[in-house]
């Protein structure tokens, strides 16, 4: 594959940058009631919100950048990262476009909607699991750095339900430190991109 140029690494930060920042300006306006400590990201972008659109924007943000970020280093990451990530991308799109029920009583939702929200956000969380782990194999020996955070992301990966599950009231902390970890690890592979070859193995 063609080292990229400057320009598509500075979009694929610059939409990871964007969608943290719309990340915090959607809880910072959410109405009186809301915590971002307790409730989700994808709350701030539930049914029924009219300052929904922040945080859905940040959703699609993220999801075009690792779109941007997988078909750009496909050839380096191998299919199956490639694959994965992808689907991440994906499912951030669902995310956005299908939205949480309300988290505040007495407001009319599509339950069918927060279904498949809940579909999509499942299935992204698997995707970036797999595709972590799979450029965590695709490594080479000089890559410890990057494997050590690929250990830290898939270990936040995996303890994140059983944090929000045991402390309801810093859910929507923990699931911020996982988006602030999804960040910093799609934002690491973007700046590897000009510096690392071909993946060894096309088939990995």
């Amino acid at each position: 594959m063609s080292k990229p140029g400057r320009a598509v690494k500075a979009v694929i930060v610059a939409l990871l940058v964007v969608s943290a920042v719309t990340v915090v300006m959607a809880a910072r306006a959410m109405p009186e009631g809301y915590s971002w400590r307790a409730h989700s990201i994808s709350e701030s972008a539930a049914q029924g919100l009219r300052s929904a659109w922040i945080a859905r924007l940040g959703f699609l943000c993220f999801g075009f950048a690792v779109a941007a970020l997988a078909l750009t280093a496909r050839g380096q990451w191998g299919r199956a990262a490639f694959g994965m990530h992808l689907a991440f991308a994906v499912c951030m799109f669902g995310t956005a476009t299908f939205s949480h029920r309300p988290w505040f009583n007495d407001v009319p939702f599509d339950p069918f909607e927060d279904f498949l929200h809940s579909v999509t956000a499942t299935a992204m969380g698997f995707a970036f699991s797999l595709g972590v782990l799979a450029r965590f194999f695709a490594r080479g020996p000089g890559d410890a750095g990057r494997q050590v955070l690929d250990v830290v992301a898939l270990a936040l990966a995996a303890a994140m339900p059983f944090l929000a599950e045991a402390g309801p009231s810093y859910a929507g902390l923990v699931q911020r430190v996982m988006f602030a970890t999804g960040y910093l690890w799609y934002g690491a592979e973007a700046m590897l991109l000009s510096s690392a070859g071909p993946c060894n193995d096309p088939k990995a």
